[in-house]
């Protein structure tokens, strides 16, 4: 199955989209995204697609969450 790539037209977009997203593994695992993501990374979980899938929008979440919070510290 190939993965489409989708465009936001604001980072803030994207970062609806992702959280979205991880809610839905979140609710799915019954599981939070952070526990997930330090249980995942210490070897606990499986490497199985959808634990791989939730890794990367977790890191995407991290990173876009970060720059959404440096363009609101800069516009104040």
């Amino acid at each position: 199955m190939l993965k489409q790539r989708i465009e936001y037209s604001s980072p803030l977009d994207a970062l609806i989209a992702v959280t979205k997203r991880l809610s839905l593994y979140e609710n799915r695992q019954q599981m939070n995204s952070a526990e997930f993501f330090d249980r995942y990374n210490r070897g606990e979980l499986s490497d199985d697609r959808e634990m791989i899938e939730w890794a990367i929008d977790y890191r995407q979440f991290l990173g876009l969450r970060q720059e959404v919070e440096s363009q609101f510290h800069n516009a104040a």
